[in-house]
């Protein structure tokens, strides 16, 4: 069996994924704080890939996604995965995250490409170039 990899979607194709298939886990994966304070996609769970204080990956990741689905069982080729999709500030963070489900046999692990705030303006701001928020999907904070 081929090996799954990690698919970029948009923001936009993440929200109608999101509508159209009930079994979607869409994950939050920035810090704890980042989820509440500068806000986070409505319905989305926060499961930190780096946490605060000391900004190191999360050992328990893999494990906290596991219990999420089904439970904790493991993709097989005769059987696919729930879909999960992960969000990050602007994909980078999630795109690791992502990577390392691939390695541990997730095989529908969707990333979306530009995050919650996107990338950087000339002018150092963020959510003016993509992202969630930008697109105007539903997001709610604390």
């Amino acid at each position: 069996m081929k090996k799954a990899s990690l698919e970029q979607v948009s923001p936009k194709q993440a929200y109608e994924m999101i509508q159209q298939e009930s079994r979607v886990l869409f994950v939050d994966v920035r810090s704890a704080m980042e989820f509440l304070f500068i806000g986070h996609p409505v319905g989305a769970v926060n499961i930190p890939w780096i946490e605060e204080p000391d900004w190191e990956v999360n050992p328990d990741f893999v494990r906290e996604i596991r219990k999420l689905v089904l439970g904790g069982v493991i993709c097989h080729e005769d059987r696919e995965c729930t879909p999960i999709v992960l969000i990050c500030r602007s994909g980078k963070r999630s795109a690791e995250a992502g990577n390392l489900l691939i390695e541990e046999n997730f095989n529908r692990v969707y990333n979306i490409d530009t995050g919650f705030e996107g990338d950087l303006d000339e002018h150092h701001h963020r959510s003016s170039l993509g992202g969630w928020r930008f697109d105007g999907l539903p997001w709610e904070q604390c």
